[in-house]
């Protein structure tokens, strides 16, 4: 039988490389899910919205509806680690509308769209770990 010198390095090398893939793959698939919750998030603030004259606001617990634009204009996804990315509105009125104030019931918005996108992003993530794995 032949022996051959560096195989356990050899392994631990390759286990590396597989973490910083694993790194890698996953990070971009939960920056995915932040965007994709940022998506959401315009997506529920144009629904039904009717912008400039006409303006209807949003009844109580309902996302707020798009008038001028600057809700979405400042509602970004944005990495923060190799394994974290956010969702987020700078939007001055953002908080406000979200949890509401002691004059304005909340009109949610970043929750509702979180909540529609979390069971998708578990399954991605699991896909992720899967495809990583089948390759090494």
């Amino acid at each position: 039988m032949a022996k051959f010198k560096g195989v356990n390095r050899h392994r631990k090398h390759l286990k590396q490389m597989r973490g910083r893939e694993l790194v890698n793959e996953l990070g971009k698939r939960v920056f995915e899910a932040a965007d994709k919750v940022r998506t959401e998030a315009h997506v529920l603030i144009a629904k039904d919205a009717i912008q400039g004259k006409g303006h209807i606001p949003s009844r109580p617990g309902e996302p707020p509806n798009k008038d001028e634009g600057t809700l979405t204009e400042k509602t970004t996804a944005r990495r923060t680690g190799p394994l974290k990315a956010v969702a987020e509105s700078a939007a001055d009125h953002s908080v406000p509308l979200e949890y509401g104030t002691s004059t304005m019931e909340e009109r949610p918005f970043m929750r509702p769209a979180a909540r529609t996108v979390r069971q998708q992003y578990t399954v991605n993530i699991r896909a992720g770990v899967n495809r990583v794995n089948r390759k090494g």
